[in-house]
């Protein structure tokens, strides 16, 4: 099950209390306190991991507690620390107290970590408080208590390109013919419920992931659909390659549905408006597609892409052009 967000309960663990000892040997009238510090409690931990692509394991649990620290003893015996509870969460991912609404960090790349809940300090033995003025002291102190916080997890999918067009415009089939992923495709709407990643091989040595993002309608900015549901993956893509269907189902323009779909991705981030994009009409085996290529190139006045995932055809410059415009962009973000 692919999960991208959700809300969960952390507690870290608490301090162990400080104990409050004196020795009682034989033939040491005045062996003075003894007591020793209790432990710390053990923290939460978010780690980003390579190779966990989804929040399923938090969905299925939403309360998480470390455990507490350990008193102190006599004879000066310090109580354990307790281990810090991980949390580990895809690349990626954005980690909120949901409370305050407050990020507490986005782990964008694999090892980037936070503690999200700090465990509690143990407390002091009453051998901290001797001195030479007070060599019997009485005196310790209970453990701390470790933060309770309600996170949010939200992840946005990295990826260097994203497939974006309505239900139906051929993204599957061509994420599943430039890499091994193998997303569902059936001859309906919304056959993608999930984003989908694959890694396209360039050369030996090159290569970029693009992501296959749901299909999207009109309104998607407003939660239409699976808008606002998928629309945050699309956030930290540098390229976006729109496919454009020829013959849509419902019978609607080629032109206005591509129009109406930027009009969503300018509602929902400016700048994500202004990322590099490719146009490509998709199925370029149907009679029509030529028309519809020339009628966009009309319309926006770009160069205009045209492919079949079925034939092969167009695939070879598609991608090429998608490698090309990759390049200038990480050279942009560098410079």
């Amino acid at each position: 099950m692919f999960v991208d967000r959700t809300q969960v309960e952390v507690h870290a663990g608490n301090g162990g209390d400080g104990c409050m000892s004196f020795r009682r040997e034989k033939y040491v009238p005045r062996g003075g306190p003894d007591g020793g510090d209790g432990g710390h409690g053990g923290s939460i931990v978010v780690i980003a991991e390579a190779g966990v692509d989804s929040l399923a394991a938090l969905a299925h649990r939403k309360h998480w507690r470390a455990k507490n620290g350990t008193p102190g003893s006599g004879s000066n015996r310090h109580g354990a620390n307790a281990d810090d509870l991980v949390i580990r969460v895809p690349p990626g991912t954005i980690v909120c107290d949901a409370n305050h609404d407050l990020v507490l960090r986005d782990l964008a790349t694999s090892g980037d970590q936070v503690v999200a809940a700090r465990g509690g300090r143990g407390g002091k033995g009453n051998t901290r408080f001797k001195s030479a003025t007070n060599q019997a002291p009485r005196d310790c102190t209970p453990g701390g208590d470790g933060e309770r916080r309600h996170l949010m997890f939200e992840l946005k999918l990295i990826a260097d390109v994203g497939l974006l067009g309505k239900p139906n415009a051929g993204k599957s089939t061509l994420l599943s013919r430039v890499s091994r992923a193998r997303p569902e495709i059936a001859n309906y709407p919304f056959t993608t419920k999930k984003p989908n990643l694959g890694i396209v091989q360039v050369n030996l040595d090159t290569e970029f992931v693009m992501a296959d993002i749901p299909g999207l309608i009109e309104g998607a900015h407003t939660g239409a659909g699976l808008g606002l549901e998928f629309l945050r993956h699309v956030e930290r893509t540098r390229l976006l390659v729109h496919l454009v269907e020829p013959l849509p189902m419902d019978q609607t323009d080629p032109v206005a549905n591509y129009h109406a779909l930027r009009s969503e991705l300018a509602e929902y981030s400016a700048d994500l408006a202004e990322r590099p994009e490719i146009v490509a009409v998709s199925k370029a085996e149907l009679p029509n597609s030529e028309e519809v290529a020339l009628a966009l190139e009309e319309s926006i006045g770009r160069k205009i892409h045209r492919f079949s995932a079925v034939t092969g055809e167009g695939l070879d410059r598609l991608l090429r052009e998608t490698y090309r415009l990759l390049v200038e962009s990480r050279t942009e973000a560098c410079s």
